[in-house]
């Protein structure tokens, strides 16, 4: 339910959130369509009108990893594209709105991590997700500021795409290739092992998008916020939570993890109907 221009509209069917689904599969399909056939290009084949499709014209993160690059020189790092810098305004205006909604439904790290996560969830039950004890959890989540820090370093002082060699979004739709470093194959290994224990593992701990993208729940216009005279507190929503974020603990939600995947809210999960809403307004 998102309530705009003071009118609530349903968006999705009670206890699925099913449209992020199918957007998850979209942009996962159309990123490896990108990926393959630009490779036929480079063979001389592949179709022409996505010829000049790449990996990282497509990577919003590029355009802020070049941003300082750019505003000093005007040029752009190596292999980036100003496409990268037009989606990367694109996707923070999305995120002021709507809060990382790349991360929870665009992003194909992301989507391939829940996919795995399948495995974690029927192996362990309600002990998924839930391994990490909880202060250290609490510290490594903001171990991603510490890489975006680093990442943005060393790209302004070298000119160079340093990360693409620890990269684990980059080796996903690369591993065939030689263009990709041992480094990020194991980083994507490691990601992909984690996701059996732990939800979006990269994303909690290591994604240095998904860093810049959370602050934006700070102050988004659409919130995910709980109305606490319907509330039943059986933690519903917290449970079904990937990021593992408290929310029958909370009015509103702004913790910096959360990706705006809607899973806990009174359309997929909660049991009390306008209880959990993503909403831009006041909930009673």
């Amino acid at each position: 339910m998102v309530t705009l221009f003071g009118k609530r509209i349903r968006l999705f069917r009670p206890h699925t959130i099913w449209i992020r689904r199918v957007v998850q599969w979209f942009f996962f399909l159309l990123i490896a369509l990108i990926v393959f056939n630009h490779s036929l290009v480079e063979s001389g084949g592949g179709l022409p009108f996505l010829a000049s499709a790449s990996l990282h014209g497509v990577c919003p993160f590029g355009g802020v990893e070049t941003l300082y690059t750019y505003l000093a020189s005007g040029l752009f790092v190596q292999k980036i594209h100003d496409s990268s810098l037009v989606l990367a305004g694109i996707v923070l205006i999305l995120s002021i709105l709507f809060g990382p909604v790349f991360c929870g439904w665009v992003c194909p790290l992301g989507t391939v991590q829940e996919w795995v996560s399948k495995i974690g969830k029927k192996l362990f039950k309600r002990r998924f997700n839930h391994f990490v004890p909880t202060k250290l959890d609490n510290v490594l989540r903001y171990m991603r500021y510490v890489v975006l820090i680093w990442v943005l370093y060393v790209t302004a002082t070298s000119g160079s795409l340093i990360f693409e060699a620890y990269d684990p979004y980059f080796a996903l739709f690369n591993f065939w290739s030689t263009e990709v470093a041992w480094s990020a194959l194991a980083i994507l290994g490691v990601t992909l092992v984690l996701s059996v224990f732990v939800e979006r593992p990269w994303c909690k701990y290591a994604c240095p998008y998904g860093a810049v993208l959370g602050i934006t729940n700070l102050f988004r216009v659409f919130s995910i916020k709980r109305a606490e005279a319907t509330c039943k507190a059986d933690g519903a929503c917290s449970i079904m939570c990937p990021m593992n974020i408290p929310v029958d603990t909370v009015k509103t939600v702004r913790d910096h993890q959360c990706i705006s995947c809607l899973e806990c809210t009174s359309e997929a999960i909660c049991p009390v109907a306008k209880t959990v809403l993503f909403t831009s307004g006041g909930v009673k």
